[in-house]
């Protein structure tokens, strides 16, 4: 069993390529994994997006938040021929926006499940790579892959997470991720 955390920063903003229509265009700048089978975590650069692909496909399944919606759209411009869909992947935001019939974001879940916060946002992250300091694009993602690992350990270990309402009172979701 390997079990691969993943996400990803872009280069760019959804503003700097014409919209969401154009995802594929954002380009890869850093992917993070985390695999229980290496209990660590292995950074990826553009130029290594061809491994990063590799470590994916040989994942027993890959677990992220919002992986069908952004993460596998960027890589499908590195790899037109390869079907993402096909990956056994278990996308925490699809899930639960399948239970709850709204979409939520990572630090709402993680706040009220860890008590944790996300280090930064998307748009900092592109601000690191344009200037350079890669160092901060990666422990961003890093950060981003250890919440998730995180929240997915809380559900899986408890069969719920929790999450704040937009009038801030904390609530209950069950999970079955086994």
């Amino acid at each position: 069993m390997n079990l691969v955390f993943f996400d990803l920063e872009t280069q760019n903003l959804f503003q700097d390529v014409g919209g969401r229509e154009n995802i594929g265009q954002l380009k890869v700048a850093c992917g993070v994994t985390w695999s229980t089978q290496k209990n660590d975590f292995s950074v990826y650069w553009e130029k290594d997006v061809p491994a990063l692909i590799e470590e994916l496909k040989s994942a027993t399944k890959v677990i992220g938040f919002n992986l069908r919606g952004f993460d596998y759209l960027v890589l499908q411009a590195y790899a037109p021929a390869m079907s993402f869909a096909s990956l056994p992947t278990l996308d925490l935001l699809f899930d639960l926006q399948r239970i709850l019939g709204f979409r939520i974001s990572l630090d709402t879940i993680a706040g009220a499940t860890l008590g944790a916060a996300k280090t930064a946002d998307g748009l900092m992250s592109v601000e690191w790579f344009r200037a350079g300091e890669l160092d901060k694009v990666a422990e961003y993602c890093k950060a981003d892959v250890d919440i998730t690992r995180r929240v997915y350990e809380f559900g899986r270990d408890n069969g719920h997470i929790f999450y704040k309402s937009k009038l801030g009172s904390k609530l209950k979701v069950n999970v079955n991720w086994k």
